[in-house]
């Protein structure tokens, strides 16, 4: 089927939404490419690292955690162009796995600097059985990531 692309730039600590849900969950998506570069080439340092998840866990931090069930895909990448070294290789890891529901991009930088990305999303048609199953599992992902507040 098509691929689907999203672009943009993130602040530092900020979360993009990118709406994929549909009424009948019959159009899912696998994760083709995450690339992420540095918002300036000229006098920058960092060290980004920008997440993928299947909900909006508002982390957005440089913890990588692959026991996290809701992570979909991660880059990172370190940069010190006033060095004239122009950045290393990005470390680049996604899921090969199929969801119909919205994701959220989260970026972090240690210095704080804005993050651009760009993920290339593959779309495949579900039949009702596979429709069914990656619906629950993303309402089992928000429920086993939620954690309700205690009393005050």
């Amino acid at each position: 089927m098509a691929i689907k692309t999203f672009r943009g730039q993130l602040a530092s600590g900020a979360t993009d939404k990118i709406r994929l849900r549909t009424n009948d969950g019959s159009i899912g998506y696998k994760i083709k490419t995450l690339e992420i570069m540095p918002h300036l080439w000229g006098g920058v340092t960092g060290e980004y690292t920008v997440k993928v998840h299947s909900i909006d866990d508002q982390t957005a931090d440089a913890k990588i955690n692959f026991e996290d069930q809701t992570l979909l895909a991660v880059a990172c990448q370190t940069y010190n162009t006033s060095a004239n070294i122009a950045g290393d290789t990005p470390v680049v890891i996604f899921d090969n796995v199929t969801f119909n529901q919205d994701i959220f991009i989260l970026a972090f930088d240690n210095d704080g600097n804005p993050v651009n990305y760009h993920i290339e999303l593959e779309q495949v048609k579900l039949n009702d059985n596979e429709s069914t199953m990656a619906t629950l599992q993303s309402i089992r992902s928000r429920y086993e990531s939620y954690t309700p507040a205690g009393p005050t």
